[in-house]
């Protein structure tokens, strides 16, 4: 028999965020655009960029939660969602800007400092190669 619920973890690197059973459905953006789960569901993976996660629950009604980058994994009736950061207990539009603001932000300057440790790491092997010419 199909599982009618889902059990819902989101985790972070150092803690459980949230832990939910009896999740109607789930509403999860990736890149390629929102899709959404239901128990019936096949297994399956997807990468989340920075976005928002919705789940839904008999007792709460529709949650909407951000995520920071990471990966949703759904294995029979439970589902894993495993991220970086997550933000909750906000309305929809002020976690969009949350997203917007501080996950998206902090992606463009990981995207600098790996820039600048490229343009160091080139620049050593440079001088190493010369070096090693000499």
């Amino acid at each position: 028999m199909p599982p009618t619920s889902m059990n819902l973890k989101i985790l972070l690197p150092f803690q459980v965020f949230a832990e939910k059973a009896g999740v109607s459905r789930i509403v999860a953006e990736t890149r390629e655009g929102s899709f959404g789960l239901l128990p019936q569901r096949l297994d399956c993976v997807a990468a989340l960029p920075p976005g928002i996660l919705a789940y839904e629950t008999v007792a709460e009604g529709e949650v909407f939660v951000a995520v920071d980058e990471g990966v949703l994994v759904k294995t029979g009736a439970d589902v894993l969602v495993s991220v970086r950061r997550a933000l909750a207990g906000m309305g929809l539009a002020q976690l969009r800007a949350a997203v917007e603001q501080e996950f998206l932000a902090l992606d463009e300057d990981e995207q600098s400092v790996r820039a600048v440790m490229a343009k160091l790491e080139s620049g050593f092997l440079r001088r190493f190669a010369s070096f090693q010419h000499e």
